[in-house]
């Protein structure tokens, strides 16, 4: 079995995560694509974050119709920051024997690759694969990790191009516009039962 993970803080998950997800799938011939909402971020802190448990119920209505995409709550279960090597032993120590990780990157997370804690751990547990963004493709990306072990596991694929962004769906909803067409029915009303991003009372 090949399983694609597709990390992010998917706050909210929009349609650009599950296109991505869709053509991970079609693409690398994945059996199935786990989105991983990140509990805490080594690096940043998740902007507006209404918890980890919201944005995983979030995950979960984004990908409850379709079969090959699921959730992991790996890394909410996890104390302390968020390491992908961390996280990718735990999904190995949980799957079978032959099971295959394919982690799915953006182009300029693959180019930060040698910066990460046990960059070469994450090749050894996982092939990479890179999507590839205007303004920056695989030659890039390749000259920065050409240098680790297991280099050679970084691939890559295309997507169509989505001009959506999370940040952007939160000054949506702040703003009090339409998301609809921008993330999954079932994540839209889940922000407004929930009454997620809306302005704090007081606030400017």
């Amino acid at each position: 079995m090949r399983l694609g993970i597709l990390g992010g803080a998917f706050n909210p998950p929009h349609l650009g995560h599950l296109v991505c997800a869709q053509e991970a799938a079609v693409r690398l011939e994945l059996d199935r694509v786990l989105l991983v909402p990140v509990g805490e971020a080594p690096h940043r802190e998740v902007d507006e974050d209404p918890g980890g448990e919201a944005r995983l119920e979030l995950s979960r209505a984004a990908t409850g119709d379709d079969d090959r995409l699921g959730c992991s709550r790996v890394e909410l279960d996890r104390a302390g920051p968020s390491y992908t090597v961390d996280t990718l032993r735990a999904l190995r120590d949980e799957g079978d024997d032959d099971e295959e990780l394919v982690l799915i990157l953006g182009a300029d997370q693959a180019a930060e690759l040698p910066s990460w804690r046990e960059p070469e751990g994450v090749l050894g547990l996982a092939e990479v694969a890179v999507v590839e963004r205007a303004g920056l493709g695989a030659e890039p990306v390749r000259a920065r990790v050409e240098g680790l072990a297991g280099a050679e596991r970084v691939g890559f694929f295309s997507m169509p191009r989505i001009d959506v962004s999370s940040t952007l769906v939160r000054q949506r909803v702040a703003d009090g516009l339409p998301v609809r067409y921008l993330v999954p029915d079932a994540v839209r009303s889940l922000i407004a039962e929930r009454g997620l991003y809306r302005p704090r009372v007081g606030t400017p």
